[in-house]
């Protein structure tokens, strides 16, 4: 049997019957059922929480950059590993129940390049380990000896990246340390981030290589119903400001909006803010994929004294893939300045 048509097939018979039943976006609103579910005053641990929950029916390490080549041209890059499960355990083989997926882009100011790889967890295609730590699919890779330096790469038909990142700060802890609330019926993950990677290496594009730098943000969460199964969608914000000072904003779209965040300061101190606090409201939309998106943006946080807007670099940065969503970099005026990384999700054609 052709491996990657079986893996794809896995991957459908996931994702499409969760979305058909309309239980959040992408079906991350359906019942646990077995599988574990987080819960508060799960103290998390290092290195170990850097590597795979199998137990947990959803998991993502996604890093997210801005940056800029010698003549201060920005691009934004992505690497993204997912891994979902068809049960609560893993296992040898073509047994386990563990199913891979990476998502990879650059973004310029003019164009916008994405590839995906689709993987079956126990043949070595895919897979984390903690530490030394190492998160890869295919021949796309995150690695080093720990989580603070490491190496990423990952290719497409049009594109490829080979990077560096090495820490500047600490993690973050997002919620009541590390317990990431998602909406008014108590539905979590576990969340915590990466803000403060400094990253330098070379794109290679169709016009040739560019030696980039800038900053990274990684985000890493797990959870098994993160979301209401009224949550149809959501507006995620990491927004890195002039000050040093960062953000983590989401808005989760329903019958009711749900906000949470995080207010990180340049030191690395992080103060997790209340269902209301964060504000996010569409100033422009823009028609990619069939679908109208909103491509700017208000953004408020008041008791940091925050009035801001936030544009996208390029529009047209759709993620054409087995889940589709908008994805890209953007710029802060206003209030702060600065850049940083919006995705958006649930924006129907």
């Amino acid at each position: 049997m052709n491996a990657s048509i079986n893996v794809k097939a896995l991957i459908l018979l996931l994702f499409l019957p969760l979305q058909a039943a309309a239980q959040g976006f992408a079906g991350l609103g359906t019942d646990a059922g077995d599988f574990a579910t987080p819960v508060p005053g799960r103290v998390l641990e290092f290195p170990a929480d850097h590597g795979a929950h199998p137990a947990y029916r959803i998991e993502w390490w996604y890093l997210t950059a801005n940056m800029t080549d010698d003549s201060g041209t920005p691009y934004g890059l992505q690497w993204t590993l997912f891994r979902s499960a068809l049960a609560p355990h893993d296992g040898e083989g073509w047994e386990t129940p563990q199913l891979w997926m990476g998502h990879a882009a650059v973004t310029t100011p003019q164009a916008h390049f994405v590839a995906e790889r689709l993987a079956r967890g126990g043949i070595g295609q895919a897979g984390v380990l903690a530490d030394p730590f190492s998160a890869w699919i295919d021949d796309w890779a995150m690695q080093g000896p720990d989580f603070d330096t490491m190496r990423l790469t990952a290719s497409g038909a049009d594109f490829a990246y080979d990077v560096q990142l090495t820490a500047t700060g600490p993690l973050v802890r997002h919620g009541a340390d590390g317990y990431s609330v998602k909406s008014g019926a108590g539905q979590a993950s576990y969340y915590y981030s990466q803000p403060f990677f400094d990253l330098s290496g070379t794109l290679t594009l169709p016009d040739g290589e560019v030696s980039v730098r800038g900053q990274a943000w990684l985000d890493r969460e797990w959870s098994s119903q993160p979301l209401a199964e009224y949550q149809t969608g959501w507006d995620w914000f990491s927004l890195s400001f002039d000050s040093g000072d960062k953000l983590m904003g989401f808005v989760l779209r329903g019958t009711t909006d749900f906000t949470a965040g995080t207010w990180i300061t340049a030191d690395g101190q992080a103060t997790a803010l209340p269902d209301g606090a964060f504000g996010a409201v569409p100033l422009g939309w823009h028609r990619v994929a069939g679908r109208d998106v909103p491509v700017t943006w208000q953004v408020t946080l008041p008791e940091r004294g925050l009035d801001a807007t936030v544009t996208a670099l390029n529009p047209d940065a759709w993620m054409a893939t087995s889940v589709p969503y908008w994805e890209g970099p953007v710029t802060v005026t206003g209030s702060h300045n600065g850049v940083g990384y919006l995705e958006m999700t649930g924006y129907d054609d």
